[in-house]
């Protein structure tokens, strides 16, 4: 079956397809052997390295509420930086120059630096110039970083979904008498969503897996950080990281997986019913003018 991006493969291209991923199944089942080689041979699989992620104590004490601080940060980061993005985003395209050359320095001057540097500044500051109790500091100095970077980010993903949509949809909204406004929020965000959608996800992974730079760096007692103390109890610091790095992939394929059903939900939901209404079910229409254009009817 073609498509306007693709051809359908023929019968040779079929072939090759099949060779490859036969070629890449078996580079792969090697690469997986080689590993478990390496690890048998430095004893990384001895059941005792192993033995603790089968007991309640490693997650209960360590793993599990490591999870919770990491899913804590994240979610504030995002529940911040998902608006102010948008704000930024849509200040840049403003008329008025006051507002956009503001926005787009702010933007620019965030998303440039390393979002480790935002941390640690934000960490100083936050020692220096406020109350913050020890213990409560590492988490704001995540989420302030995490919340200057990635709104700045965000915000060029949304002036690109935006700038993305055909301009005669703002042409329409124009002649039908919207501003500017009405026109941003009600014909051009709701459309642009499902455009941004996978960007927006694809950087909630980024924020997820950025929370980490807080506990090597800052002391935050996230996953990777519950992480070291454990390996350093149970002195397994190979397979600690095994089971840690499993942990970020099953969260991230959730964020994703709802991420892909709500996207799909939204492109379902913007098509038309399809039905067909009867001659009865429509009505007459004083305003309209019967002629060889039109009937006199409407909906």
């Amino acid at each position: 079956m073609s498509s306007v991006l693709y051809d359908a493969p023929g019968p040779r291209a079929k072939r090759r397809n099949v060779l490859l991923s036969i070629l890449f199944f078996v580079l792969l089942a090697l690469l997986l052997w080689w590993l478990w080689e390496k690890m048998d041979d430095k004893n990384q699989l001895e059941w005792a390295l192993w033995e603790p992620f089968t007991t309640s104590q490693a997650w209960t004490t360590y793993l599990l509420p490591g999870l919770a601080d990491t899913m804590k940060a994240a979610a504030l980061s995002m529940i911040i930086a998902l608006p102010l993005g948008a704000f930024l985003g849509i200040s840049r395209m403003s008329d008025h120059r006051w507002v956009r050359v503001p926005a787009g320095a702010v933007v620019e001057f965030f998303r440039a630096i390393p979002v480790l540097l935002l941390m640690l500044f934000a960490n100083e500051l936050y020692v220096r110039s406020s109350d913050i109790s020890s213990e409560d500091r590492p988490m704001y100095a995540v989420v302030t970083g995490l919340v200057l970077y990635n709104a700045s980010v965000l915000a060029e993903v949304v002036r690109a979904g935006i700038l993305a949509l055909p301009k005669g949809q703002t042409e329409a909204a124009f002649a039908i008498g919207l501003r500017k406004g009405q026109t941003m929020t009600s014909i051009l965000l709701p459309q642009a969503v499902t455009a941004m959608l996978p960007a927006i996800v694809s950087q909630l992974v980024v924020i997820v897996k950025d929370t980490a730079l807080g506990g090597v760096m800052l002391g935050f007692t996230e996953l990777l950080n519950a992480r070291s103390t454990l390996a350093a109890n149970y002195a397994n610091v190979v397979p600690s990281f095994i089971v840690v790095a499993l942990i970020f992939i099953v969260v991230n394929f959730i964020l994703t997986s709802f991420a892909s059903w709500l996207e799909g939900r939204l492109r379902r939901s913007k098509r038309g019913t399809g039905a067909v209404l009867a001659p009865d079910d429509v009505e007459d229409n004083p305003a309209a003018i019967p002629g060889s254009y039109g009937t006199g009817k409407t909906v």
